[in-house]
């Protein structure tokens, strides 16, 4: 059986199934989480990674944290789920799909008054799958979409993961890439190692070899070198939040990325689901950014690589302008430029 990046297990009394992705590449390892407690945990120590990934493990958190509730009442009922709802928000605050996907499961609860407790707690095991179903039906559109722009012998650079292991199935940018791949399209794919945790090196490379891609891991600062030495003709990249104007929110150094790619006149595709766009921020100002723990950049998987009490400064994620941003690829097509007004006309749509 083919395993994914997240799923459910059973019934109701079944439990969250993810891969380890702290473990790859040298280790495919399947992980159950049968307490709320335990999906925070995987979240935040990265164990499960990628904004459409998270939102739907937070949704299928809070399906284990309400199962085994007391409650009484559908009012009560809400005031717990609200509680637990607050508390697996909190792993990871830059990801809107996250509040998104456990805001999806409160209006839920709020709507359905009528039902009973045991039905309530179906229901939200109900709405949790389909938040992944209709997750994997999005990024096959976005793969088809984004295709669509790439032109045998393209060289690509990546920055991150965006595959199949930051979503539901076939991922966002990486989506493109596979439906490209399935067309017969001869790509060339660079692929950022992505300090300090290394996503691109151990989970882009593993996932681009997997599917038979040619793909050639570089370090982060060789990008500008091999954008000068004309290797690559498009970047593309996902997203963990875009404000209403297009700044968008994306792992730590794709700011850089964007910024050397105008430099060479290269375009930058932003790939994402609806879900990942936070139209109630006018600018990516606004945009909370996650700082991890110190270990992970002077300790990282467990060797010492700096003084012991060196200051760190370590954000999770960084914040491009639209203006560096060539279009905006999601399962309704292309934004393009990516503007508040071309945003706003799109989802009118």
């Amino acid at each position: 059986m083919k395993s994914y990046a997240v799923q459910w297990e059973g019934g109701l009394d079944g439990c969250m199934r993810i891969i380890d992705q702290t473990r790859l590449p040298g280790e495919l390892r399947l992980l159950d989480c049968r307490a709320p407690r335990e999906v925070f945990d995987a979240i935040r120590q990265l164990k499960v990674r990628g904004a459409p990934a998270i939102g739907i493990a937070g949704a299928m958190g809070l399906v284990l944290a309400l199962r085994d509730s007391p409650a009484r009442t559908p009012a009560e009922f809400l005031v717990e789920a609200r509680a637990a709802a607050a508390e697996l928000g909190s792993a990871r605050p830059t990801a809107v799909n996250l509040s998104w996907a456990l805001n999806r499961l409160l209006r839920v609860v709020g709507d359905n008054g009528r039902l009973s407790i045991v039905q309530l707690k179906q229901r939200l095991l109900q709405e949790a799958l389909s938040i992944r179903e209709e997750d994997a039906r999005m990024c096959r559109a976005i793969g088809e979409h984004g295709a669509a722009l790439l032109k045998e012998g393209d060289g690509i650079l990546t920055h991150c993961n965006a595959g199949a292991l930051a979503t539901a199935e076939y991922g966002t940018a990486l989506a493109a890439i596979f439906i490209a791949h399935e067309q017969g399209k001869r790509l060339r794919l660079f692929a950022d190692e992505t300090r300090p945790l290394l996503q691109g090196a151990r989970l882009t490379a593993w996932e681009l070899m997997e599917a038979g891609v040619d793909v050639t891991l570089i370090c982060d600062n060789m990008a500008g070198q091999v954008m000068k030495e004309g290797n690559i003709q498009r970047v593309l990249v996902g997203a963990d939040r875009i404000a209403a104007n297009g700044d968008t929110a994306n792992k730590i150094g794709t700011y850089s990325v964007a910024v050397l790619a105008k430099e060479h006149g290269i375009p930058f595709y932003v790939a994402a689901p609806s879900s990942t766009f936070d139209l109630s921020i006018p600018d990516g100002s606004y945009i909370p950014i996650e700082q991890r723990p110190a270990e992970e950049v002077v300790n990282g998987f467990g060797r010492r690589t700096a003084p012991a009490g060196v200051k760190v400064y370590n954000p999770a994620f960084d914040v491009t302008p639209a203006r560096y941003i060539t279009a905006i690829i999601t399962e309704r097509g292309v934004i393009r430029p990516a503007t508040a007004e071309t945003i706003r006309k799109h989802f009118a749509q």
